[in-house]
């Protein structure tokens, strides 16, 4: 077991935004979080990088829980990599300066050394024609492609998504999908937070509903997407239309 979750909640001020959360993922694992917006999806994937710090519970990550490591924060985060919403790049620096920034700083690698991995992982998401160019000269889906190679530059275990196509027009978010898909398949550890229900059903070896800060169903995806448990659920599929489409 890579992560365990357990009686994991989170307060902001005087509100509670996430309830006794039970969650555990495998090694090479693709976990998909959906549920409508402001259910705590994104609450839950910053507090196991540590962004936030949950209010009880822990977090089991390769054994050792590291809601008891806040003084080692940064070490945790080495080996837990994460792709926002929006890319967070710097602008000034080249595409492959960017993705050699962690590695350096972090990792303490010789600059030749960064170098061949940002290369590497740029190759990976298929940018090493751009590594030259600046952010700025790239469309968004390039763009969040370096996010994840300059994520994956670090070595991470384990890969958090935050809704990473949610920013994209729709003719870009195929191309990021089909990076994501390709990690899957070479069995990344993952956790997304999507509303991408097509690719949950093709690359998630489980899927996890949240609704108003808690776990209300957590199945394969065959089984969610053609038989939710609750009410909720199945109406959150209609939302999406994904019963409609899928029969």
């Amino acid at each position: 077991m890579l992560l365990e979750i357990k009686g994991l909640s989170k307060d902001f001020d005087d509100t509670r935004i996430l309830f006794d959360i039970d969650l555990s993922v495998d090694e090479g694992e693709v976990t998909c979080l959906v549920g409508p917006s402001g259910s705590g999806k994104s609450t839950l994937l910053r507090c196991i990088n540590l962004l936030e710090q949950p209010t009880e519970g822990s977090i089991v990550f390769d054994g050792e829980d590291i809601v008891q490591k806040r003084n080692e924060i940064y070490r945790v985060r080495r080996h837990i990599g994460m792709v926002f919403q929006h890319f967070n790049l710097f602008p000034h620096m080249s595409v492959v300066r960017n993705v050699m920034e962690g590695p350096r700083a972090v990792l303490r690698m010789s600059k030749d050394q960064a170098e061949a991995v940002a290369r590497e992982q740029l190759e990976k998401v298929g940018l090493s024609e751009k590594a030259l160019q600046r952010p700025g000269n790239l469309s968004g889906g390039q763009q969040q492609r370096v996010a994840i190679a300059r994520a994956l530059a670090m070595k991470p275990r384990l890969m958090l998504f935050d809704e990473p196509t949610s920013a994209l027009d729709p003719e870009l978010v195929g191309e990021v999908l089909s990076v994501m898909k390709a990690l899957a398949d070479e069995g990344m550890t993952m956790i997304v937070v999507t509303h991408e229900m097509g690719f949950a059903a093709r690359a998630a070896s489980k899927l996890v509903m949240l609704e108003a800060g808690r776990i209300i169903e957590q199945e394969t995806p065959r089984e969610f997407l053609r038989n939710p448990k609750t009410d909720r659920g199945k109406a959150f599929l209609h939302q999406l239309e994904w019963l409609a489409t899928s029969e």
